[in-house]
């Protein structure tokens, strides 16, 4: 098995920018590196998804409970590996690199359910998708911390400029706030690598979210080279 980086966080946090340029700074250092982006829209498993997003299943986020719209995250991962990128995760020469992973189910599906319910939704999710579907479980999770009053700002632009319809977690502000502090807590639950994408008020240098990205990958891979 190669190496499985996942990078997650609220929508608008910098997600697939963060994602392309390390995919770039990979290859450019030799290694044979594999970009995946979940939903993965347009492909058969990623139907339910779709479903749910584009709110034929309810306008709110929440006309979907936590454990089925899960579900149907989890197909799409499941089916897309089976079919696609298992090949990769098994080469022990590739880095896999993926914008969203489970880790989204554990901050949008999360943020539904009240606090008290939030460690067993936890272990239910770690549960169905690693050992019950057989999915890979990342090496390495990176959480992009971004406020969000910030990330509804940047939403708000992004639309303006491409004219991308929002789905309905990105247009419920409710939900997004929601789901900021569910990130946080799973982040601090589960260990993963926290970026503060955010500093007075304002986004950070793109270049420095990456830098400091890097700095922890190019770590664990020199560990792993080190222990092989």
């Amino acid at each position: 098995m190669g190496f499985f980086i996942t990078l997650d966080g609220l929508d608008a946090s910098g997600k697939e920018t963060q994602s392309d340029l390390l995919c770039s700074a990979l290859q450019k250092q030799g290694y044979q590196v594999r970009a995946l982006s979940f939903p993965m829209y347009g492909h058969p498993g990623a139907v339910p998804v779709e479903l749910y997003l584009n709110g034929t299943l309810g306008a709110q986020p929440e006309d979907t409970n936590a454990f089925a719209a899960s579900t149907f995250f989890s197909v799409d991962r499941y089916i897309s590996y089976r079919t696609d990128w298992k090949k990769d995760i098994d080469d022990p020469n590739t880095i896999v690199v993926s914008n969203r992973y489970t880790t989204a189910n554990a901050v949008h599906q999360l943020s539904k359910l009240p606090k008290e319910q939030w460690n067993s939704f936890l272990d239910w999710l770690w549960d169905f998708e690693f050992n019950k579907l057989g999915l890979p479980l990342p090496d390495m999770i990176f959480y992009l911390e971004m406020h969000p009053d910030i990330s509804m700002r940047l939403l708000a632009h992004r639309t303006e400029e491409t004219g991308r319809k929002q789905d309905i977690h990105e247009t419920n502000k409710t939900h997004l706030i929601k789901s900021y502090e569910a990130a946080q807590y799973a982040s601090d639950t589960l260990g993963w690598n926290r970026i503060v994408c955010h500093a007075d008020n304002d986004p950070r240098p793109i270049s420095d979210i990456h830098s400091e990205i890097m700095a922890l990958v190019t770590g664990e891979l020199l560990k792993k080279t080190q222990i092989l």
